[in-house]
Formats: structure tokens, sequence, C-alpha cells
């Protein structure tokens, strides 16, 4: 008899060690958590557009020429987009009717009016071709002035003479890669 009140003691010890095992390992499980996010992490790719003070209509005009007349006009072209762009004035179309050498076209950026820079210089109409403007940065503006004079010297070869371009103002994206570091 005595051994049964042993073995019942046995299994009641047992069963509360593992009682009391199983509470602590359910009772040592708890630890601090802690959380941080960062939303709004957006990506958005830039836009390449311009504009052009003149878009669809004629940088100067005149008619009834005569020798010793000079015609002027004024156009603004803007990157008006969000990023760098590589600038190009074309000339393309351009005939010229006139005695060679009579008729010529200067181009001048007269953005800074104190300080004009040449972009062609009294050369002859219709050989202008195309002319790399430089890079601009986002939202930079030029303005150019087109001076075109029918010399003084013209003989009667210039009358009733043509003469006509079209211009184009091209933008190339800068291909120059960009890196940014945010937060180091």
């Amino acid at each position: 008899m005595n051994s049964k009140p042993t073995a019942r003691r046995k299994i009641l010890v047992s069963l509360a060690t593992v009682l009391t095992a199983g509470a602590l390992a359910v009772g040592s499980g708890a630890s601090f958590v802690a959380a941080t996010n960062n939303p709004g992490n957006d990506y958005k790719a830039g836009t390449l557009t311009q504009s052009n003070s003149l878009a669809g209509a004629s940088i100067y005009n005149i008619q009834n020429m005569k020798p010793g007349d000079t015609v002027n006009g004024r156009v603004t072209v803007t990157n008006s987009g969000s990023l760098p762009a590589n600038l190009k004035l074309t000339e393309s179309g351009a005939t010229n009717g006139f005695e060679a050498g009579k008729l010529k076209i200067t181009i001048t950026d007269v953005t800074v009016p104190a300080s004009p820079v040449a972009v062609k210089n009294a050369v002859d109409y219709a050989t202008v071709g195309a002319v790399d403007l430089g890079r601009w940065a986002a939202n930079e503006s030029h303005t150019y002035q087109f001076s075109v004079t029918l010399d003084s010297s013209a003989t009667n070869a210039s009358q009733g003479a043509v003469a006509n371009a079209t211009y184009t103002w091209d933008s190339t994206q800068d291909t120059t890669p960009t890196v940014v570091n945010q937060h180091f």
C-alpha cells in the first residue's frame, strides 16, 4: 500500500513539474516590440517640353524690301519642362532668290540686352543650317533676334526676289545621369 501513494505522488509531482515548465515557457515568451514606417516613397518621370512665343507664326516678314533695308523679329523660346534639355535651332526649307551674298541674316541671343551673344553673324540667307544652343535648365528662356538685311549694293537682279525659311527649335533630353542622395 505504501507504494501506491508514492506512485500517485510521483504522478502528481511529474504533472506539477510539466505544468510549471509550461507556465514558465508561456510567460517567458514576452518581448518588446517596436515598428516604424516610411510612407510616400514616390518616383515620377520628368517632362521635356518647350514653348515658343511665336509658335506657328513668322519671326519676321517684310514686303517691298529695298537695298539697305533691315527687318528684325524676336522670339522667346522656353524649356518649359521639368528636365534639363539640349536645344538646337535648325533652318529648313530655306530658299534665297536674291543676288549671291546680298541678303544676310544675323541671329543674336538678346536675353541679356546689355550682353547680346551672336549665334550666327551676317551669314548668307538660307545658310544657317543647324545651330547648337547648349544645355538649358528647366524653365530657362532665351530671346533671339533675327535680323535680315538686303545689302545697299543690291542691283536690279534682286528686284522681285523672294527668300524664305522655316526655323525649328528642337529639345533633346540631357542624358547626363543625375544621382540624388537624400537623408544620408
